[in-house]
């Protein structure tokens, strides 16, 4: 799979909810996003981009940023959680995730906005990427996080995780979890665009590849 199209991407968009009721959307990242997303990285706490990178980052280098913004190299995808602040669309959370086709299962990471923390935005992201991950045929998502990182490991933990050592790296520890096959449900009522379009043709995903 290679970099998906931009006309493309916003089929893959998704409308979720806050706790407080706001509005939150979860779109890929695209190309227009870089000085955004940079800001955003900016903008944690230290220990949140701690966290996020496994170590000291003040920003997200050049490099990484350009991984970042181009959507599906390599099966590695990124998307924004955004919410409409003052009349402008702001980036609240990001997360990145990466396909493994050999063992059916997702990787990801992901932050939210230190100002935003505790207001259900964690909890709807994290569901958003496990709907994404079923519509990869996915059986497992799992990711790594600090020891330390405490909010990372209440969410992975209230959201149904286990937890096992890290291989090769004792100050991380490995969350994962099952994807239980979804019984039937009707493409309109499937919880994220991705797995809705794979629903109305098995062949549609092709559209994510050029």
């Amino acid at each position: 799979m290679t970099m998906m199209r931009l006309d493309d991407l916003r089929q893959h968009s998704d409308v979720l909810r806050a706790r407080n009721g706001e509005m939150l959307a979860v779109r890929f990242v695209e190309p227009r996003d870089a000085d955004a997303l940079q800001n955003y990285f900016r903008s944690l706490s230290t220990r949140s981009r701690y966290s996020r990178f496994l170590g000291a980052a003040s920003e997200l280098p050049p490099s990484e940023l350009e991984r970042f913004i181009h959507v599906g190299e390599a099966d590695r995808f990124s998307v924004v959680a955004t919410m409409r602040i003052d009349g402008r669309e702001t980036i609240v959370g990001e997360a990145r995730y990466a396909f493994d086709s050999d063992t059916a299962s997702i990787e990801f990471g992901l932050s939210i906005d230190d100002r935003w923390q505790g207001q259900g935005i964690g909890k709807a992201l994290l569901n958003n990427l496990e709907c994404r991950a079923a519509s990869f045929g996915a059986v497992r998502l799992f990711g790594d996080t600090l020891r330390s990182n405490d909010a990372m490991i209440a969410l992975a933990r209230k959201s149904g995780y286990a937890f096992t050592n890290t291989p090769g790296d004792w100050k991380l520890t490995r969350f994962q979890k099952e994807i239980q096959e979804q019984p039937h449900v009707e493409p309109q009522d499937i919880p994220c665009a991705s797995w809705r379009l794979a629903a109305v043709s098995p062949s549609a995903m092709s559209s994510l590849a050029v």
